[in-house]
């Protein structure tokens, strides 16, 4: 198995990341691990169209209910006389 050291780590996620293992019985080297695990597994599976990607991410909250202004009618600009 490969190992790997991550310098420059600030402070404050080193603290969540302890915080984090520790809320799950593990060691940080264990979540750290647990967490590269998941983030990685899905990165895959991305979809490649937007409006399916933005679809995927709003229909777990239950979606998005938007109100559309009223509409006038199209113009027509060929009728209007402009001499």
């Amino acid at each position: 198995m490969a190992s790997m050291t991550i310098r420059n780590l600030d402070d404050a996620l080193k603290q969540r990341m302890r915080m984090r293992a520790a809320s799950h019985g593990r060691s940080m080297e264990d979540e750290a691990r647990d967490i590269l695990r998941a983030a990685l597994s899905t990165a895959g599976q991305r979809p490649t169209n937007l409006a399916r990607a933005i679809r995927a991410r709003i229909e777990p909250l239950g979606g998005v209910e938007l109100k559309l202004p009223a509409r006038d009618p199209i113009r027509d600009f060929l009728a209007r006389d402009y001499s």
